[in-house]
C-alpha cells in the first residue's frame, strides 16, 4: 500500500506541446492517500486512463513528479512501482487453468505454495469462480475471463496500489453489481489502494471512498458523492453527476437576488461575484412543484418506476424536476426552489455565498 503523489503532472502526446489544449492532462497537483479507494470518473477524452497509466508506469509525464510514500518514482517500470493493474479488456494466459493463472503472480515472487493455495482459493470465491479452477482459461467466456483478470490483480497483498482500468466493461449487469460490492468488501479488509477508472456513474459512487471527476485533460473536483451531489465545483460535476443532472439557468446576480427574464429567485447568500457569465444552479430533487411560485409550461413527464420525472420551461429555458409517483399536476403549474440547495456557477465554477453555510444546516429538515 502507498500514499501517491502527483506533483504538476501534465501530458502531451505531441513531440512539441506549446499550447494548453495540446495538453491530453493538464496541470494535475493532488495526493491520493494510502490505503483509500479513489475512482476517476469522466467522459471518454477526458484523461481519466491518461492518468492511471502514469500511476502505473505505462507513461512517463512530459512534466511533473509522481512519488510513492515519498520516492520518486517516474522514472521506475510498472514491475518496480510493485502495483497490479487490471484492464478493460481480459488478460489471461489461455493454456493455464484458472487456478494457475491466479498462482502466476504469486509463484513468480517466490511466494510458499501454502501461501498461494490459500490466497488463491480465497480469491477464486470472491470472483465466483471456484467451481472452474481446474479449466483451462482457453474455452471460458468474455465475463469468466475478465474475472481471472481481477484475481490476478486481487491475488496480491504485498502490491503497492491496484489500478482498475473500465474492468466492468464485459461483465454482465449483474455481476457486475457482485462485483463492485466483492471489490468494495476487499478493500475494507485489506486497505489497498485502489484507483478505479470508469466513465459510469454508478460505477464510481458505489465503489470509491472519494470520487476524482475529470474533464477536459484536468481534475476539477475530488469528494464523496454526497459532496459531489450537494455542492458541484464545477458545473460539469453537477451535469455529470445525477439522473437527470442538475438545471443550470443564466442568470443576472444582484446582491442575494437571481434575475431570470422577468422572474426573481431570492438567494440563500450574496454571491462573490467578480464577473463572467453567471449560471444558477439546482438539482432536479430540490425543484418543488406547486400552484405558488415561478410559472413554467410542461412539455412532458417521464413515469421511471418509483418516480416521475417532469420536464418544463422556464422562461424559455429546460428545468427539470423530481416528482412523487403519485403526484399530480396542477392546471397552472408553478415551481419553487430549496433555497439551501441553489448553487451558482460564474464562468462554470462555483461561487461562494456569503451567508450560505448558515442556510444549509437546515438543509434535510
Amino acid at each position: 500500500m502507498a500514499r501517491i503523489d502527483l506533483e504538476h503532472i501534465r501530458h502531451s502526446y505531441l513531440p512539441q506541446a506549446v499550447k494548453e489544449e495540446d495538453f491530453a492532462l493538464r496541470e494535475v497537483h493532488h495526493v491520493f492517500q494510502d490505503g483509500s479507494a479513489y475512482a476517476l470518473l469522466g467522459p471518454s477524452g477526458c484523461g481519466k486512463t491518461t492518468l492511471l497509466n502514469i500511476i502505473s508506469g505505462l507513461l512517463t509525464p512530459s512534466h511533473g513528479r509522481l512519488l510513492f510514500d515519498g520516492k520518486d518514482v517516474t522514472g521506475l517500470s510498472t514491475q518496480e512501482r510493485n502495483i497490479a493493474q487490471v484492464f478493460q479488456f481480459p488478460v489471461v494466459y489461455d493454456t493455464m487453468t484458472v487456478y494457475d493463472n491466479l498462482a502466476f503472480p504469486l509463484r513468480n515472487r517466490g511466494v510458499a505454495e501454502a501461501d498461494v493455495d490459500r490466497k488463491v482459493r480465497e480469491t477464486l470465491d470472491m470472483i465466483d469462480l471456484a467451481d472452474w479452477s481446474k479449466r483451462k482459461a482457453r474455452g471460458l467466456t468474455a465475463d469468466q475471463k475478465q474475472k481471472i483478470s481481477l484475481g490476478r490483480g486481487l491475488v496480491r497483498a504485498d502490491v503497492n496500489a491496484i489500478l482498475f482500468d473500465e474492468p466492468l466493461t464485459v461483465i454482465d449487469p449483474h455481476m457486475k453489481w457482485v462485483l463492485r460490492s466483492q471489490l468494495k468488501q476487499l478493500h475494507r479488509r485489506y486497505g489497498h489502494t485502489m484507483v478505479y477508472v470508469t466513465h459510469d456513474q454508478t460505477e464510481a459512487l458505489t465503489f470509491a471512498d472519494q470520487v476524482v471527476v475529470m474533464y477536459d485533460g484536468q481534475i476539477v473536483q475530488i469528494g464523496t458523492p454526497a459532496e459531489l451531489f450537494e455542492e458541484p465545483r464545477h458545473s460539469f460535476v453537477g451535469y455529470f453527476i445525477g439522473s437527470p443532472g442538475m438545471n443550470f439557468l443564466p442568470v443576472e446576480i444582484e446582491g442575494r437576488m437571481a434575475h431570470l427574464g422577468t422572474q426573481q429567485i431570492k438567494l440563500p447568500g450574496a454571491p462573490a461575484l467578480q464577473g463572467g457569465k453567471a449560471e444558477l444552479g439546482i438539482r432536479p430533487e430540490y425543484v418543488k412543484l406547486g400552484r405558488e411560485g415561478l410559472p413554467v409550461s410542461v412539455t412532458r413527464i417521464d413515469d421511471v418506476g418509483r418516480h416521475k420525472v417532469l420536464h418544463a420551461r422556464l422562461e424559455g429555458h429546460a428545468i427539470a424536476a423530481i416528482l412523487g409517483e403519485d403526484a399530480s399536476v396542477p392546471a397552472e403549474p408553478h415551481i419553487s426552489f430549496e433555497p439551501s440547495a441553489i448553487n451558482i456557477y460564474a464562468d462554470s465554477w462555483r461561487v461562494e455565498m456569503e451567508g450560505q453555510a448558515a442556510a444549509q444546516s437546515g438543509k434535510g429538515g
